[in-house]
């Protein structure tokens, strides 16, 4: 076959036995797609998807345990020993109605006809042991070059779907690999379809983009006005100057940098996306000419709830995300009292992402005093790590009372009783020392009179 070329993968055993099986029965088989371009890059694959010449059906009588994955698409699931591998037949997809699906497909029995309505070269290729790599389009190539380039015409592959749009861009940034010209043109000039893309699948794919080695592609999706059709918040943050000597960036610029100094984390993440994006609604000028960005973290954390709600995030990651976007510029007095005031307002569990989250922003701002706030960051967490050591109560579950010891000692059961266990733990929070059940009920009595 034209475009087979010698590369050797080592594929599991499974896959082989599946492959083994299609192939002894008459039938062509292959692994295809990602999982050939992960083992060409010495990448572990995520799945192994094999294409066939066989039917849906001719592929069931093969195997005892399947099941009908998306059998309208010729996709059925291979169960061996509890593990799934879907094999799918080889297909050309008909007219795409909704930028995403074809309304129809044809089964067909020529391979190349499969690999050419793949998204991307580096995703055409396909590999068995007997025949080796058929790379048809020039995948190895791409792969070697370090580039992301569509099959065939970019605008015909875009129009199919338009989740392949941000696909790219995804691929792009997890290889670190460019965008070819005309992948490039052909993203900007179909951009607006990605309004037809359900929000799952953007917030799918933005995650990819936040998590990999090249955050920052999000400029380059800024750029092809793709961000527009499903971030638009990003879009005004990239236009946002900040005139003041903490700043040498844009908000935009600045925040690209801050999720660069910050671990793959989802939450941690999406936290450095959102943490400034309320300033472009905040911003003012004063006579000096310097710019003001005031209460901008609540209203950065009113427009990360409004996202992750239209993307469909789940709630506790809204919470998270919600919570260090809240307090990223929150700043105490490096003493023990005031650090144990904020571990109790941002909360034990996030309170080390916090700690993260500050000094990715610092790191991204201008050179203006640094020093001094990474010093003031790690003050703050050596007292943090010694509270923590010590066992110091923060939280009104460590507290040595609760509400029914308050109501043994003659309480009134309501809403005073959590006022009084609030205003004791303020008190442990000022003094560790006064946790003790009999002090703490000597303070309650004080109190009620």
């Amino acid at each position: 076959m034209n475009g087979v070329r010698q590369t050797h993968i080592s594929m599991p055993e499974k896959v082989k036995e599946i492959i083994g099986t299609l192939r002894a029965a008459g039938f062509e088989a292959w692994a295809v797609g990602g999982c050939v371009r992960d083992s060409i890059l010495g990448r572990e694959p995520e799945d192994w998807d094999i294409t066939t010449s066989a039917t849906p059906e001719q592929t069931k009588e093969l195997f005892s345990r399947t099941f009908d994955t998306g059998i309208q698409h010729g996709t059925v699931t291979v169960l061996l020993d509890g593990e799934g591998f879907e094999v799918t037949t080889y297909r050309i997809d008909g007219a795409y109605e909704d930028s995403r699906h074809p309304k129809e497909v044809t089964f067909t029995r020529n391979l190349k006809d499969d690999l050419l309505r793949r998204d991307f070269t580096i995703n055409a290729m396909a590999y068995s042991d007997e025949e080796g790599l058929v790379d048809i389009f020039g995948g190895m190539e791409d792969l070697e070059r370090g580039v992301i380039r569509c099959v065939g015409n970019a605008r015909e592959r875009f129009s199919e779907d338009a989740l392949r749009i941000l696909r790219g861009v995804r691929f792009a940034a997890q290889l670190g690999f460019r965008l070819e010209e005309e992948t490039r043109e052909g993203m900007e000039a179909l951009a607006p379809t990605l309004q037809k893309i359900s929000a799952e699948r953007i917030q799918t794919e933005l995650l990819k983009i936040l998590l990999s080695g090249r955050p920052d592609m999000l400029r380059t999706a800024w750029e092809l006005g793709i961000t527009a059709w499903f971030l638009p918040e990003f879009d005004r943050i990239m236009d946002t100057s900040q005139e003041t000597p903490h700043h040498m960036y844009t908000v935009g610029e600045h925040t690209l940098h801050a999720l660069l100094n910050v671990r793959p984390d989802r939450v941690l993440r999406l936290a450095m996306l959102f943490h400034d994006m309320g300033k472009p609604d905040l911003k003012t000028v004063d006579e000096e000419g310097v710019a003001h960005f005031k209460k901008h973290a609540l209203r950065s954390e009113e427009i990360a709830r409004d996202v992750m709600r239209r993307l469909k995030f789940d709630n506790e990651t809204q919470r998270k995300v919600a919570v260090l976007v809240r307090y990223h510029d929150y700043r105490m007095p490096v003493q023990g009292k005031y650090v144990r005031r904020a571990m109790n307002r941002i909360g034990l569990d996030l309170f080390p992402l916090y700690l993260e989250v500050r000094r990715a922003d610092v790191l991204a701002q201008s050179t203006y005093l640094r020093e001094e706030k990474l010093a003031d960051i790690d003050g703050v967490e050596a007292l943090y790590r010694q509270s923590l050591a010590r066992q110091e109560c923060v939280t009104l579950k460590d507290l040595a009372v609760n509400g029914r010891d308050l109501i043994e000692a003659g309480f009134r059961p309501g809403k005073e009783l959590g006022v009084v266990l609030e205003s004791l733990l303020e008190a442990v929070i000022e003094d560790p020392q006064l946790n003790e059940k009999s002090r703490l009920l000597e303070l309650a009595e004080e109190k009620k009179k």
